[in-house]
């Protein structure tokens, strides 16, 4: 008789995990199914919205910001940079309110526009993700560009991403995302580079198929020689596994450019430091307590030829941790921003926007530069 009253929570207690188990298989088996597995080289589309077809004037300008979709703005966290974060959201946002991504778009592309540019570079553009509301980014900024050539490289394509796992109701879901790049110059053409190495089965199918989106641009020089241009966004969450291998495919890419005569410009969200700089100075140097700044991994001095330049602006932080929401003056910075040019380029400006982290995780980066020989 007991037991005939208690079977039925028995029986819920026995069915739970097994439906829970089932839907755990059932996520990894479709995400192995739709996983994203892009060749190494991609012929990206490019939308000429201009007549440039040659760099006349050896002057040129660069943005540079990592828009964080739209999503990370100074009122965000985000539950994945938390403890447990991927069993748990731990009372973190798993994505922001749509009020406010709506407010940030609206924010960055303003500040895109305020601050015209020769190009444009641009990490973690959404064009259809649940964390974005599904909103095509690209496009909006693309229509707010109207007389830029247009690229965009997909590093991010996950049907459903399950994590939190204990709280399959409030997943980061499906998420489509890539790097934005854009020029007011048409180029001969647009290509997506796949970064090698990857995270261990299942964990690749759910992070981000880190490559770098290439472009090469005409000058009116006799004879041509090419100015190409880099949009890369290398590994984080990697523990220093997988941002060695990129660095040695980034740097074998842009000597043999190099060697070629041409002129190379890379820009990016590196996650990683700089050469040579110490992020004390950048958190003291914006008014942050230093105890409250972090170093990331910082890329060794001997990596490129002395004669490469490192470009960055020391003074400005480029990123902030999104473990809570925005306490600036308190909330751990870094410097993770910037540009790399080869030898061939002089560097006339550089200047870190201090936002505060308004509409992004992130600070944008502007430079300018002078093309030799030219």
């Amino acid at each position: 008789m007991i037991v005939k009253k208690i079977w039925p929570i028995i029986k819920w207690v026995l069915l739970l995990p097994t439906i829970f188990l089932l839907y755990i298989l059932g996520s990894l088996f479709h995400a192995t199914l739709t996983d994203f597995k892009p060749p190494e080289k991609t012929v990206l589309n490019i939308q000429k919205n201009n007549e440039n077809n040659l760099i006349t004037s050896p002057k040129l300008s660069f943005l540079n910001w990592n828009i964080g979709f739209a999503g990370l703005g100074e009122k965000s966290n985000f539950f994945y940079d938390s403890d447990q974060s991927f069993f748990f959201s731990n009372g973190k946002m798993v994505r922001s309110p749509e009020a406010f991504v709506e407010k940030n778009l609206k924010g960055i592309i303003n500040f895109i526009q305020s601050n015209p540019t020769d190009f444009v570079l641009l990490q973690e553009v959404d064009q259809s993700s649940r964390r974005s509301y599904y909103k095509n980014q690209h496009d909006l900024i693309s229509a707010s560009l109207s007389e830029y050539s247009q690229h965009f490289a997909l590093n991010y394509q996950v049907a459903r991403v399950i994590i939190p796992l204990f709280s399959p109701w409030n997943v980061l879901g499906k998420v489509t995302s890539g790097l934005s790049s854009f020029s007011k110059f048409n180029p001969i053409n647009s290509e997506r580079y796949q970064y090698p190495g990857k995270y261990n089965w299942p964990d690749y199918l759910f992070h981000l198929d880190r490559c770098m989106s290439v472009q090469r641009y005409p000058t009116s020089q006799v004879p041509v020689r090419e100015l190409v241009v880099i949009n890369t966004h290398n590994s984080a969450y990697d523990g220093g596994h997988l941002k060695p291998k990129e660095m040695a495919y980034l740097k074998a890419f842009i000597l043999a450019e190099y060697q070629k005569d041409n002129y190379v410009v890379v820009g990016g969200d590196w996650n990683q430091n700089p050469p040579g700089i110490i992020n004390e100075q950048v958190s003291a140097a914006a008014g942050i307590l230093r105890s409250n700044s972090y170093q990331p991994q910082k890329i060794d001095r001997k990596f490129m030829p002395d004669n490469w330049q490192w470009i960055y602006d020391p003074l400005v932080p480029t990123s902030r941790s999104i473990v809570e929401v925005l306490d600036y003056g308190k909330t751990p910075v870094a410097l993770i921003d910037y540009y790399l040019i080869s030898p061939n380029i002089e560097s006339v400006e550089v200047k870190g926007f201090n936002l505060k982290f308004e509409n992004s995780d992130h600070n944008p980066v502007k430079m300018t530069i002078r093309l030799k020989d030219f």
